[in-house]
């Protein structure tokens, strides 16, 4: 996350509140986020705390060596399945979501 965006997931994601042990009257702002997080990198801690989660996640079999984020979002796009020669466009799919179809 940048520091911006790491605010707001923390004002959005319950779960990394309470990760940082942090309830929504006490979210730091992205100042502070950015101000932490350069205290960390100048006296190289980091990496430490990193070690210690990874540690502690793997003590409980929760570790993840390798993975794939996925970007999800749909974006409305034209309703015809159609290239500009008026031939399918075999990259077009359709999904539903709950009630809604979309294009893409």
């Amino acid at each position: 996350y940048s520091d911006p965006a790491m605010e707001e997931a923390l004002y959005e994601t319950t779960i990394l509140r309470q990760f940082a042990g942090l309830n929504l009257e006490r979210i730091p702002d992205e100042t502070t986020i950015l101000n932490f997080r350069r205290l960390l990198e100048k006296h190289e801690l980091a990496a430490g705390i990193l070690a210690v989660i990874n540690g502690y996640l793997g003590d409980r079999g929760l570790s993840l060596r390798q993975g794939t984020i996925v970007d999800a979002t749909l974006i409305n796009a034209p309703s015809s399945t159609k290239n500009k020669d008026g031939k399918r466009d075999p990259e077009m799919h359709q999904t539903k979501k709950g009630n809604q179809y979309y294009f893409g």
